[in-house]
């Protein structure tokens, strides 16, 4: 039940990201990336979020491409009248970074008038909508079309920015009118981004031409650019008609909410030291060059902030406010504190008598392709309250902190007690802050409430603390001689002494040969163990991740193995982590297993790639299983993806791997060509006549059904041989001799160096 109290809160609002950009002949399509439009059950999704209003695209191009006597309204029909049915209310956008259907354009002078027709119709087909955005961020449009030429029309001259910015603006009052002819109450929300510009001294012109532009659209609207306003002259040169500027002072159409716009990325910096930045942050204004980057990057003051931009949009205007768009492209704590810092800023400026009416959580599915500001289409995602790597999408944290501000006004997790990068040390570029790397490696202060990571003798152990690092996940990491899993005594002095909030459990027994030897230490450390764990992280009402293998599967089928698999064991080490999953989750079905497979990272000298690689590198042959096949997981994607799922209280089994399956032998080829060394020398032969344990199973390929977080194998092994530690990489430095004879190694090498074939199956690199 809701405890919010309605007036003494600013409202929550949801966006659907719907940006249809053009570039060049191309459209860029958000809401079919998506896949929205498919599944009308998202809208039930948003509605138990419990928001009050969420941003809606019916845009022009999608309803009436080829006008309005062809217009197929069928969709919006249904979506809009859901959003009635569920109390949901809808903010109508038309235009959203968009340019109108092909045969208009953002140069076009009819753009306006035409719109206003679509508008129109809209406001006759759903008289019960009052609230409307015609266009979005017209300011930010025209700029990226007019200015720096990433959209069509792809402008790069003040004239054609003047152009495109005066045409969205006469769209937006002529859309209004025409709304508000058939509907009198209609509101304008009009959004626009806000960033901020910085500068040093020499540039401080420079900055100042920026700080004014960003108010520009919401000027025009308001009637203010007058002559006397700073950009009354520039218009008039840039090629505008006084009688244009004259008609927004004759018919000003201010919003009724002023929506503001704020990414960590808004604020900017500029430098004319362009030594201190990388290249392509380089750029000038055709008089001077300077370097143009992130403020949060280069300036030690840090970003300017929510709170700022609400109160100087409410001291310029008056007029209501709202965060229109809040959203930050990063992991999910950052995604946390990103919104949280926007809500605490609503909060403080409505204290101090700002009309602040709304934050709004932008975008629910996330976006795609914005870390190129949507000039290509390259696969980038970032998730936002869902997640749409996932058959149906997924709710993540953030849903879980949009429903509590929606309902309660508050929302706590241990991770927002520490703050956001963009606030931390560390955060500065290199070159700005040449000690950087000594700020970012504390594991956290002891007063704030740590991650509990176990196995400090693992590779596993040890990348999991190090993503804990470079997120400012404050974490311990103990080895067994500090908790002891086998040992409840042990379990529960470490976790009064460390009081975390989850226990992410990297221990356990590793050898798969190993356990066909000694199978009651095997069971001890990898069934025992995690089942009393899970039992005392229940009762201390801890959240908890295990790790299983691929080594529960019998290998028999051709497929990778998904989450519902039978699972049938055929070694002891299989067995143990099968009875460790069942007995985990018993204990705590809260807790989440994940299956991974064939562990390689770039510190650790076990795993296959760098055995192959530092091998071939001696110009010796590599004797590689051709029939095993498996899914190699990076341990940086693996642990960055596991501190994702614990935040969003994901539980039961799932399957973690990098997309894709090799053989070994594939495997070593693959890696050797990308490090540039001959592979001439891998010879691949069946695992069989190589005296190896045939009770591994031998196809190990592991996909999901629940969820796909990780990225491709080849993008994986790329990032691999980038980030190897020098001490590993400079042993393959020189190219392989090709023209010796090959060599086949001694079968006590062959056995050393196929061991990972067995072993890793998810948990060779644990300790």
């Amino acid at each position: 039940m809701s405890t919010r109290r309605e007036g003494d809160l600013p409202e929550v609002w949801g966006g659907v990201e719907c940006t249809r950009n053009r570039v060049h002949d191309r459209y860029l399509d958000q809401s079919r990336r998506s896949g929205h439009f498919e599944r009308p059950e998202d809208l039930e999704q948003f509605a138990a979020l419990g928001i009050q209003a969420i941003r809606y695209p019916v845009l022009w191009e999608h309803v009436a491409p080829q006008g309005l006597a062809r217009a197929d309204w069928r969709g919006s029909d249904a979506r809009l009248g859901r959003l009635k049915e569920l109390g949901l209310r809808p903010i109508v956008g038309l235009l959203h970074h968009g340019s109108g259907p092909p045969h208009t354009s953002l140069l076009s002078p009819a753009l306006p008038a035409e719109l206003a027709r679509f508008a129109a119709a809209v406001a006759m087909r759903y008289p019960w909508v009052t609230d409307f955005t015609p266009v979005n961020e017209p300011l930010t449009t025209a700029r990226f079309s007019g200015l720096y030429g990433h959209w069509y029309p792809h402008g790069r001259s003040l004239a054609l920015f003047a152009q495109t910015l005066v045409v969205q603006c006469r769209a937006t009052v002529d859309a209004m009118r025409a709304i508000r002819a058939v509907t009198p109450g209609a509101r304008l929300i009009q959004t626009e981004d806000m960033g901020r510009t910085f500068s040093t001294p020499a540039l401080a012109e420079q900055a100042a031409e920026e700080n004014g532009r960003r108010w520009l659209s919401l000027d025009i609207l308001c009637g203010r650019v007058t002559p006397g306003h700073p950009w009354w002259d520039k218009l008039l040169a840039a090629g505008i008609a006084r009688c244009e500027l004259e008609f927004f002072r004759a018919h000003p159409t201010p919003p009724d909410i002023v929506g503001l716009n704020y990414y960590v990325t808004s604020d900017r910096m500029l430098d004319e030291r362009m030594y201190r930045y990388p290249a392509w942050s380089h750029g000038g204004n055709g008089f001077r060059a300077y370097a143009d980057v992130e403020a949060a990057r280069a300036r030690p003051e840090g970003i300017y902030g929510h709170a700022e931009i609400l109160r100087a949009a409410w001291e310029r205007y008056h007029l209501p406010v709202a965060l229109t768009e809040v959203h930050i492209g990063s992991t999910r704590e950052e995604q946390l504190r990103w919104l949280k810092a926007a809500w605490d800023a609503t909060l403080s400026t409505r204290a101090e008598g700002v009309d602040v009416r709304a934050l709004t959580v932008w975008s629910l599915l996330g976006a795609f392709d914005w870390n190129t500001l949507v000039t290509a289409e390259r696969g980038f995602y970032e998730p936002g309250a869902f997640d749409l790597r996932a058959p149906q999408p997924r709710p993540t944290a953030l849903a879980r902190m949009t429903r509590a501000l929606a309902t309660t006004g508050t929302f706590t997790h241990p991770v927002l007690e520490t703050p956001g990068w963009w606030s931390r040390p560390g955060r500065l570029l290199s070159s700005l802050e040449p000690n950087r790397v000594h700020h970012s490696i504390s594991p956290g202060p002891a007063s704030v409430s740590p991650l509990l990571i176990l196995g400090a003798n693992g590779a596993l152990g040890r990348t999991l603390a190090r993503a804990c690092r470079a997120r400012g996940l404050p974490y311990r990491l103990l080895a067994r001689e500090e908790l002891d899993i086998t040992s409840m005594r042990s379990i529960d002095r470490a976790l009064i002494r460390q009081k975390p909030w989850a226990v992410l459990n990297a221990a356990g027994f590793t050898s798969v040969e190993g356990a066909e030897r000694d199978p009651k230490r095997c069971f001890e450390e990898n069934s025992s163990g995690p089942a009393l764990l899970a039992r005392a992280c229940a009762r201390g009402g801890l959240a908890m991740i295990t790790f299983s293998s691929d080594q529960v599967f019998a290998g028999t089928q051709t497929r990778p193995h998904v989450e519902s698999d039978p699972v049938a064991p055929q070694s002891i080490y299989g067995r143990s982590q099968v009875e460790a999953e069942a007995r985990v989750l018993d204990a705590m079905p809260e807790a989440l297993v994940v299956r991974s497979s064939a562990f390689f990272g770039p510190e650790d000298t076990r795993s296959f790639p760098v055995l192959a690689l530092t091998t071939l590198a001696r110009g010796e042959s590599l004797l590689a299983a051709d029939n095993v096949v498996l899914s190699p997981t990076y341990l940086p994607d693996l642990a960055d993806s596991c501190l994702e799922l614990l935040l969003d209280e994901e539980h039961g089994v799932v399957h973690l791997a990098n997309a894709g399956e090799v053989s070994l032998a594939e495997l070593a080829t693959r890696v050797a060509t990308l490090a540039g060394l001959s592979a001439t020398r891998v010879v691949g032969r069946p695992l069989e006549i190589q005296g190896m344990d045939a009770s591994s199973p031998v196809y190990r390929a592991l996909g999901s059904e629940r969820l796909l977080l990780m990225p491709a194998l080849e993008d994986a092994l790329g990032r691999f041989l980038r980030d190897c530690n020098p001490s590993i990489s400079r042993q393959w430095a020189a190219p392989a001799n090709t023209d010796a004879e090959v060599n086949f190694p001694t079968e006590d090498d062959d056995t050393r160096r196929h061991s990972w074939a067995l072993d890793a199956g998810g948990a060779h690199p644990t300790g």
